[in-house]
């Protein structure tokens, strides 16, 4: 008779949503730009180039994981959230804080939160995950 093993949830520094109701993840894809990048196919100019605004929101909030950049390598990478939805502004809404989209999560309307990776350095971005909330 085959034991059951206990199943442990891998720890990601990205995870920022609780729950994987609605959520759609981009790590392949982030994958794939990452390997063309190293083969050549796209240049770092094409791929390094983040919003003035997403990188001023990510060198002074972002949260910093443990993950090197993997255009650079010179730094860490660092998550920013933003929140999409009725009444809000038309460029989003930053989320600093877990209270924060719980507090968007308990309001009837649907929102749509973003997840994104960015390189205060090189201006690498990704978005990893999308979530209804």
């Amino acid at each position: 008779m085959p034991r059951k093993q206990a199943q442990k949830k891998q720890s990601n520094d990205s995870d920022d949503f609780d729950l994987n109701v609605g959520e759609i993840d981009h790590r392949l894809t982030r994958r794939a730009v990452i390997n063309n990048f190293r083969r050549g196919v796209i240049s770092q100019d094409s791929i390094c180039d983040a919003h003035p605004e997403l990188m001023r929101v990510a060198r002074n909030f972002g949260r910093t994981t443990r993950v090197k950049c993997p255009i650079c390598v010179n730094d860490h990478l660092v998550t920013v959230t933003y929140l999409f939805g009725p009444r809000l502004p038309s460029h989003g809404k930053f989320i600093a804080t877990r209270a924060e989209i719980e507090h968007f999560g308990q309001r009837p309307e649907q929102y749509t939160g973003y997840l994104i990776e960015v390189c205060r350095s090189c201006s690498w971005h990704h978005l990893l995950k999308t979530r209804s909330v």
